[in-house]
């Protein structure tokens, strides 16, 4: 039995693993002259392999499309199968303080060099610089239209990735499945008028980002950037927005409470107390809650403090306007930036017409998906990874019976 796989991703590579792993010819076919790229750039060069262990009901919640699905995936292949294959092939894993898991090795290499080691072991034939054109069922069987001539498999695996456009998914035309259209997901806000700007490189460590006039919230670390903000809280938040703030082109208001422990009263009964101990402490010397000096400096100008002003000296409209730009400070959205390499996409192939038993397509059968070709993203942490582990192991070892 002759298995072909279209990408030579993660997913591509799990399925192409596990379907080798018993016994059948396997062939993965990748158009760039690249394998793994994604796995090389991946969290800053070290690849974010998995998030730590935790209930599969709370896992789901980290994926703003195939909540559901990922139920019934993930079941059959989680985070500690992520954790236990990789480390029965030597590469020692670790678990940082929010959780996110990376080689002891803190290199995407050592990721890269088990799958390729594995893929060797088991004589998956790889073929680089090799795009497919169009896919053909044939009486359950498949012929693919390659840069290299006709190749005919008796079962298929797609894993080709996200694409930024549609157009990237025309190679898939004749099977007729329905493909949601593909929408940018986890990307920076960018705010070109505002003066939050100047501060780049600035960041709080516990904030809340929420979007004006919607449920929209996250929080976690922000970032002030030379284009605006960013940081884990505006990359989850993007990503449970994406279907929104594209709608809005983009243009929306941000709320940022800097110090997301604390509410507006809390913030107000604080600055007065320390008013009251403090009288003679200049304010844009003395920040409060955790704020960064050059952050609290940028508040106080906002409240119209005045340079050298005494706490003991606010008035009350200056004290409620420090409180506005600590708790709810109004950011306007115009525009995102993506990165390029690390880039997510919401949309793809419909899950509707996927079993998440199998990844099977309930059209076509011996045709199966496997990572973000499918409708499936996850927020940062290593949740996008662990979907394609999961859904590439069980195209793997379903396509392969």
């Amino acid at each position: 039995m002759k298995i072909g796989i279209i990408g030579g991703g993660a997913a591509g590579f799990f399925a192409a693993i596990h379907a080798a792993g018993t016994g059948a010819e396997v062939i993965l076919l990748e158009k760039s002259p690249k394998l793994l790229s994604k796995v090389k750039v991946s969290g800053g060069g070290r690849c974010n392999v998995t998030h730590k262990p935790m209930e599969i009901s709370k896992l789901v919640k980290h994926y703003p499309r195939g909540e559901k699905f990922l139920k019934r995936v993930f079941s059959k292949f989680k985070s500690e199968d992520t954790i236990s294959w990789f480390e029965s092939r030597g590469v020692a894993l670790k678990i940082e303080a929010d959780g996110r898991m990376f080689p002891v090795s803190d290199s995407s290499q050592s990721i890269i060099d088990a799958l390729l080691d594995e893929a060797q072991k088991l004589k998956v034939s790889i073929r680089k610089s090799c795009g497919v054109k169009k896919i053909m069922p044939e009486e359950g069987k498949y012929i693919l239209d390659t840069d290299e001539g006709p190749i005919q498999v008796d079962r298929l695996i797609i894993a080709t990735g996200g694409h930024p456009k549609i157009a990237g998914y025309d190679f898939l035309k004749n099977l007729n499945h329905n493909i949601l259209d593909p929408i940018p997901s986890l990307f920076t806000f960018n705010t070109p008028k505002e003066s939050l700007r100047e501060l780049m490189g600035l960041s709080v460590v516990d904030g809340l980002v929420k979007i004006e006039g919607t449920k929209l919230n996250y929080r976690g670390p922000i970032l002030v950037t030379h284009w605006g903000v960013s940081g884990p809280a505006v990359l989850k938040l993007s990503a449970f927005g994406a279907q929104w703030l594209k709608e809005q082109n983009y243009q929306a208001t941000a709320l940022i409470n800097w110090n997301a422990a604390l509410g507006e009263e809390e913030f107000g009964s604080h600055i007065r107390s320390y008013i009251q101990g403090h009288p003679n402490r200049k304010v844009e010397s003395n920040p409060l809650f955790d704020i960064p000096s050059r952050l609290w400096e940028h508040f106080s100008t906002r409240a119209s403090i005045e340079k050298g002003q005494l706490y003991g000296t606010l008035s009350k409209k200056q004290i409620n306007k420090l409180v506005q730009n600590l708790f709810c400070y109004n950011l306007k959205v115009e525009g995102k930036t993506t990165f390029k390499e690390e880039f997510v996409t919401a949309g793809g192939i419909s899950l509707n017409e996927v079993n998440p038993e199998t990844m099977e397509s309930k059209y076509h059968p011996n045709l199966y998906f496997a990572g973000e070709v499918l409708n499936i993203d996850g927020i940062t942490g290593g949740f996008n990874f662990q979907a394609a582990w999961s859904t590439g192991f069980l195209a793997g070892i379903a396509s392969s019976r």
